[in-house]
Protein backbone atom coordinates (compact mmCIF):
# COMPACT_ATOMS: atom_id res chain seq x y z
CA UNK A 1 0.00 0.00 0.00
CA UNK A 2 2.65 2.35 0.69
CA UNK A 3 4.65 1.66 -2.19
CA UNK A 4 1.34 2.43 -4.45
CA UNK A 5 1.24 5.76 -2.71
CA UNK A 6 5.17 6.42 -3.22
CA UNK A 7 4.24 5.42 -7.27
CA UNK A 8 1.45 7.33 -7.10
CA UNK A 9 3.14 10.80 -5.64
CA UNK A 10 5.91 10.11 -8.48
CA UNK A 11 4.01 10.66 -11.27
CA UNK A 12 1.68 13.07 -9.99
CA UNK A 13 5.09 15.17 -9.45
CA UNK A 14 6.86 13.74 -12.92
CA UNK A 15 3.18 14.98 -14.84
CA UNK A 16 2.91 18.33 -12.91
CA UNK A 17 6.66 18.64 -13.63
CA UNK A 18 6.32 17.93 -17.69
CA UNK A 19 2.56 19.99 -17.85
CA UNK A 20 5.11 23.05 -15.90
CA UNK A 21 7.72 22.83 -18.59
CA UNK A 22 5.55 22.28 -21.72
CA UNK A 23 3.33 25.77 -19.94
CA UNK A 24 6.64 27.56 -19.55
CA UNK A 25 7.72 26.53 -23.20
CA UNK A 26 4.45 27.68 -24.73
CA UNK A 27 4.62 30.92 -23.15
CA UNK A 28 8.04 31.55 -23.84
CA UNK A 29 6.98 31.03 -27.74
CA UNK A 30 3.90 33.18 -27.18
CA UNK A 31 6.39 36.18 -25.86
CA UNK A 32 8.74 35.54 -28.55
CA UNK A 33 5.99 36.08 -30.74
CA UNK A 34 4.63 39.05 -29.15
CA UNK A 35 7.93 40.65 -28.92
CA UNK A 36 8.59 39.94 -32.84
CA UNK A 37 4.51 41.59 -33.68
CA UNK A 38 6.00 44.94 -31.64
CA UNK A 39 9.08 45.30 -34.29
CA UNK A 40 5.95 44.56 -37.33
CA UNK A 41 4.03 47.84 -35.31
CA UNK A 42 7.52 50.26 -35.49
CA UNK A 43 8.12 49.06 -38.97
CA UNK A 44 4.46 49.98 -40.29
CA UNK A 45 4.99 53.09 -38.09
CA UNK A 46 8.57 53.73 -40.41
CA UNK A 47 6.77 52.64 -43.55
CA UNK A 48 3.67 54.61 -42.99
CA UNK A 49 6.62 58.02 -42.37
CA UNK A 50 8.27 57.80 -45.17
CA UNK A 51 5.57 58.32 -48.23
CA UNK A 52 4.66 61.53 -46.08
CA UNK A 53 8.92 62.61 -46.09
CA UNK A 54 9.12 61.59 -49.76
CA UNK A 55 5.88 63.78 -50.49
CA UNK A 56 7.00 66.58 -48.39
CA UNK A 57 10.72 66.70 -50.21
CA UNK A 58 9.83 66.16 -53.44
CA UNK A 59 9.05 69.55 -54.52
CA UNK A 60 12.52 70.32 -53.27
CA UNK A 61 14.29 68.02 -54.82
CA UNK A 62 12.58 67.70 -58.27
CA UNK A 63 16.43 66.73 -59.62
CA UNK A 64 16.82 64.07 -57.05
CA UNK A 65 13.75 61.36 -58.64
CA UNK A 66 15.83 58.34 -58.35
CA UNK A 67 16.74 59.21 -54.57
CA UNK A 68 12.90 58.96 -54.34
CA UNK A 69 12.54 56.07 -56.31
CA UNK A 70 15.18 54.22 -54.40
CA UNK A 71 13.60 55.04 -51.29
CA UNK A 72 10.01 54.30 -52.24
CA UNK A 73 10.88 51.03 -53.84
CA UNK A 74 13.18 49.80 -50.67
CA UNK A 75 10.01 50.88 -48.56
CA UNK A 76 7.85 48.38 -50.66
CA UNK A 77 10.32 45.98 -50.28
CA UNK A 78 10.81 45.77 -46.97
CA UNK A 79 6.56 45.70 -46.37
CA UNK A 80 6.85 42.22 -47.84
CA UNK A 81 9.52 40.74 -45.95
CA UNK A 82 8.82 37.52 -43.96
CA UNK A 83 10.76 36.54 -41.45
CA UNK A 84 13.85 38.00 -39.18
CA UNK A 85 16.60 37.19 -41.80
CA UNK A 86 14.36 38.94 -44.69
CA UNK A 87 13.08 41.49 -42.69
CA UNK A 88 16.43 42.46 -41.21
CA UNK A 89 17.85 42.72 -44.93
CA UNK A 90 15.08 44.40 -46.59
CA UNK A 91 14.79 47.09 -43.74
CA UNK A 92 18.64 47.74 -43.70
CA UNK A 93 18.24 47.94 -47.59
CA UNK A 94 15.71 51.10 -46.27
CA UNK A 95 18.10 52.52 -44.11
CA UNK A 96 20.36 52.89 -46.41
CA UNK A 97 18.18 54.36 -49.01
CA UNK A 98 16.90 57.04 -46.30
CA UNK A 99 20.70 57.41 -45.78
CA UNK A 100 20.96 58.54 -49.69
CA UNK A 101 18.13 60.44 -49.00
CA UNK A 102 18.80 62.80 -46.05
CA UNK A 103 22.98 62.88 -47.70
CA UNK A 104 21.15 64.75 -51.13
CA UNK A 105 18.84 66.04 -48.36
CA UNK A 106 21.58 68.53 -47.13
CA UNK A 107 22.13 70.22 -50.40
CA UNK A 108 18.68 71.89 -50.11
CA UNK A 109 18.68 75.21 -47.21
CA UNK A 110 14.97 75.47 -47.77
CA UNK A 111 14.34 71.67 -47.28
CA UNK A 112 16.06 71.60 -44.21
CA UNK A 113 14.30 74.75 -42.80
CA UNK A 114 10.73 73.17 -43.57
CA UNK A 115 8.55 72.59 -40.41
CA UNK A 116 7.08 69.71 -41.99
CA UNK A 117 10.38 67.83 -42.73
CA UNK A 118 11.46 68.85 -38.97
CA UNK A 119 8.68 66.89 -37.88
CA UNK A 120 9.24 64.10 -39.76
CA UNK A 121 12.19 63.99 -39.15
CA UNK A 122 11.62 63.78 -35.30
CA UNK A 123 9.21 61.03 -35.69
CA UNK A 124 11.61 59.10 -38.21
CA UNK A 125 14.25 59.44 -35.50
CA UNK A 126 11.85 58.68 -33.08
CA UNK A 127 10.27 55.28 -34.48
CA UNK A 128 13.97 54.41 -35.16
CA UNK A 129 14.83 54.28 -31.37
CA UNK A 130 11.07 52.66 -30.84
CA UNK A 131 12.84 50.06 -33.46
CA UNK A 132 16.08 49.68 -32.03
CA UNK A 133 14.32 48.76 -28.56
CA UNK A 134 11.67 46.15 -29.92
CA UNK A 135 14.73 44.57 -32.01
CA UNK A 136 16.87 44.20 -28.66
CA UNK A 137 13.98 43.36 -26.67
CA UNK A 138 12.95 40.62 -29.31
CA UNK A 139 16.24 39.11 -28.93
CA UNK A 140 16.69 38.71 -25.59
CA UNK A 141 13.32 36.94 -25.34
CA UNK A 142 14.35 34.56 -28.56
CA UNK A 143 17.72 33.62 -26.57
CA UNK A 144 15.56 32.76 -23.09
CA UNK A 145 13.50 30.74 -25.23
CA UNK A 146 16.34 29.31 -27.57
CA UNK A 147 17.70 28.34 -23.59
CA UNK A 148 14.49 26.63 -22.90
CA UNK A 149 14.27 24.52 -26.31
CA UNK A 150 17.97 23.48 -25.73
CA UNK A 151 18.29 22.92 -22.05
CA UNK A 152 17.55 20.32 -20.32
CA UNK A 153 15.48 19.02 -19.11
CA UNK A 154 12.84 21.14 -20.97
CA UNK A 155 14.71 20.26 -24.06
CA UNK A 156 13.00 16.88 -23.90
CA UNK A 157 9.77 18.06 -23.77
CA UNK A 158 10.72 20.90 -26.62
CA UNK A 159 11.56 18.12 -28.72
CA UNK A 160 8.67 15.64 -28.12
CA UNK A 161 6.10 18.56 -28.58
CA UNK A 162 7.98 20.04 -32.18
CA UNK A 163 9.40 23.25 -30.24
CA UNK A 164 12.26 24.76 -32.21
CA UNK A 165 14.79 27.50 -31.53
CA UNK A 166 13.99 30.99 -33.23
CA UNK A 167 16.13 32.74 -35.05
CA UNK A 168 17.53 36.45 -33.66
CA UNK A 169 16.87 39.64 -35.58
CA UNK A 170 20.35 40.43 -37.00
CA UNK A 171 21.45 43.54 -38.92
CA UNK A 172 24.87 43.31 -41.77
CA UNK A 173 27.81 44.25 -40.13
CA UNK A 174 27.96 47.18 -42.45
CA UNK A 175 24.04 47.95 -41.74
CA UNK A 176 24.73 48.40 -38.34
CA UNK A 177 24.72 52.44 -38.24
CA UNK A 178 22.07 54.61 -37.45
CA UNK A 179 20.02 56.22 -40.01
CA UNK A 180 21.86 60.23 -40.15
CA UNK A 181 17.92 62.16 -39.67
CA UNK A 182 19.51 65.41 -38.86
CA UNK A 183 18.33 68.08 -41.78
CA UNK A 184 19.22 71.18 -40.09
Amino acid sequence: MVATIIIIVIAVVLVGGLIALYNNLVRSRNKVDNSWKQIDVQLKRRHDLIPNLVEVVKDYMSYEQEVLTNVTKARSEAMQAQGPAETAKAENMLSGALKSLFAVAENYPDLKANQNVSQLQEELTSTENKIAFARQLYNDVVMAFNNKVQTFPSNVIAGAFGFKAREYFEAPEEEKEPVKVDLR
